[in-house]
């Protein structure tokens, strides 16, 4: 690690234990809309329905004001999370937990604590990781606990080495292939309100971040492998699922979720790119 480098994250790690509250109200139109957006036909929620497992993340959404949005569609840094000023921010992964279902209705409150900040010099530049721990209660208490990883790193050199990708398993026993487009990356940016614009503005994506195509949510992924999961186990309770987020996937090419049973109570998840290289792995623990 740089001096210099060194120098801002002993200003960024007094950052750590930095806390927000959020309330919100479980509507049941996002969850509509998530439905849709996944191409699944059930009825719209009604008051007392469960949300599924990772509907969590439709809520407390950020509510920067337009001039405090800085050029790459985030909200301005500095705040609740670090000012660390590497352009290219990521959701690289995360661990949760499902204690008790949220239903449509409930008033919830989330607690988020900045846990970690750290860097390191990779082959590509620097790297500054940031994790954020979220606690959801409802009317009955805790709900979801979630540690939530962000990586930040800097816009890419030419000529820079690129990280060896890693050969997707291929021994799944279930799994479907999505075909990505820009309508599937706008409606889940609007469910989310998500400014990001690697995800919806492609002339930003491509021209200025350097990138082949639009880039799909990490986060979408993950509620596409929950969802591949659902859908082979409609009457599984999910407890606790981690992902980690290994390579972008664009939206020029379709890409596959992929799953394997581990044992009774455990699902290995992944998915894998045209090529055939890992992007997203996963591990989903079900109620014994």
């Amino acid at each position: 690690m740089t001096d210099d480098l060194s120098v801002q994250l002993a200003h960024w790690r007094g950052w750590t234990g930095r806390t927000e509250q959020r309330t919100d109200l479980v509507t049941a139109a996002p969850l509509a809309g998530l439905l849709a957006t996944l191409d699944r036909a059930e009825a719209v929620p009604e008051p007392g329905d469960e949300v599924p497992c990772l509907g969590h993340w439709l809520y407390f959404l950020p509510n920067a004001r337009h001039s405090e949005i800085g050029q790459d569609g985030h909200a301005k840094r500095g705040s609740f999370l670090p000012p660390v000023p590497l352009p290219r921010r990521m959701w690289a992964g995360g661990r949760i937990e499902f204690l008790q279902p949220l239903r449509v209705g409930d008033e919830v409150v989330r607690t988020s604590r900045i846990m970690r900040v750290d860097a390191k010099s990779g082959r590509s530049g620097p790297l500054v990781f940031v994790t954020v721990r979220h606690e959801i209660t409802n009317p009955l208490g805790l709900a979801v606990t979630e540690e939530h990883d962000i990586v930040y790193r800097d816009a890419p050199v030419p000529g820079a080495p690129v990280p060896l990708p890693v050969r997707a398993p291929t021994d799944e026993t279930f799994g479907r292939a999505i075909a990505p487009d820009a309508v599937m990356l706008f409606r889940y940016s609007a469910l989310t309100f998500n400014g990001h614009r690697i995800h919806y503005d492609r002339p930003y994506a491509c021209e200025v971040e350097g990138y082949p195509g639009l880039i799909v949510h990490g986060p979408l992924i993950a509620t596409l492998l929950v969802d591949l999961l659902q859908r082979e186990r409609p009457h599984a309770k999910l407890r606790h699922f981690a992902f980690t987020a290994l390579r972008p996937t664009f939206d020029i090419h379709r890409f596959e979720v992929c799953g394997r049973d581990v044992d009774a109570h455990t699902v290995s998840l992944w998915a894998r790119d045209h090529q055939g290289c890992l992007t997203m792995q996963a591990q989903a623990h079900m109620e014994p």
